[in-house]
């Protein structure tokens, strides 16, 4: 509100001195009309002859109006609500999603709020939800899903300071929920199961390689050492004995059977 240095002129004065002058007459009758009480998450916004009496609201507590000359207006400051019903967003990569979310902010200047606005509370709720759409169309539906809480502080700041000079203060904004088309969540889905198929299988491989890599050094400790392969074959024996007593395996060298094949052919 612009400063004002003309006041309410010679009528303006006139008529509050009989407006005084009438309360003086009926007291103390009047003065039942003339005293309000205003709770203490309440300011009331005086107006004497259509002026805002002082830049400051009134109140909490007795307020003292004078009847005829003086009108006022109550402003709860207390913390409000606003919830954003779901929102058609289309997203930066061309996905349809619905957007719910939560405003919490508070008045913090009545007279603000009552002399730069029609209705604060309509027009921030509408400024919310547009601003909503706008955020959320410049995103990717992954940027989307894994940045809510840096979405919801940009958003906070556009708001409150878009809507300062209405005497608002935004405390919070909250996206409640993303909701996606049924077919995307199947298409996310069966990419996440291939994602995780591929790193089984790459999980799989690494340990087919380790333990390649172990029989190999094995191989070798076994070669240097005849006796360990003999000691080997009769701790298998031990464990098949322990499993299933009615099976006993008798390995052979590869090389006896290359010789037995070899007299075969030849006789």
């Amino acid at each position: 509100i612009a400063d004002r240095r003309e006041g309410i002129g010679v009528c303006g004065w006139i008529l509050v001195s009989l407006s005084f002058l009438l309360v003086l007459i009926s007291f103390p009758i009047s003065i039942w009309a003339c005293i309000k009480v205003i709770r203490e998450y309440e300011r009331a916004v005086v107006f004497r002859l259509g002026r805002i009496l002082s830049k400051k609201a009134k109140g909490p507590g007795l307020i003292l109006v004078l009847p005829c000359t003086d009108t006022f207006i109550k402003v709860d400051l207390r913390t409000v609500t606003c919830k954003i019903p779901p929102q058609e967003i289309l997203t930066k990569d061309a996905v349809t999603t619905q957007v719910d979310g939560v405003v919490y902010y508070r008045i913090h200047s009545a007279v603000s709020a009552v002399a730069n606005v029609t209705d604060v509370h309509s027009a921030t709720f509408l400024l919310a939800q547009t601003t909503l759409r706008n955020i959320l169309g410049m995103q990717s539906l992954a940027q989307l899903l894994a940045g809510r809480e840096e979405i919801a502080h940009s958003i906070q700041a556009i708001l409150d300071s878009a809507t300062e000079q209405w005497g608002i203060k935004v405390a919070r904004v909250e996206i409640k929920d993303v909701r996606i088309p049924v077919a995307m969540q199947r298409a996310m889905a069966a990419e996440a199961e291939a994602a995780r198929e591929a790193r089984a299988k790459v999980v799989a491989a690494e340990g087919e390689m380790n333990a390649s890599k172990a029989l190999k050094q094995a191989s070798v400790v076994l070669a240097e050492s005849p006796a360990g392969l003999q000691l080997r074959y009769l701790q298998t024996l031990t464990t098949l004995a322990a499993e299933n007593n009615s099976t006993i395996v008798f390995p052979l060298p590869i090389n006896m059977l290359e010789s037995l094949g070899q007299k075969n052919r030849g006789g």
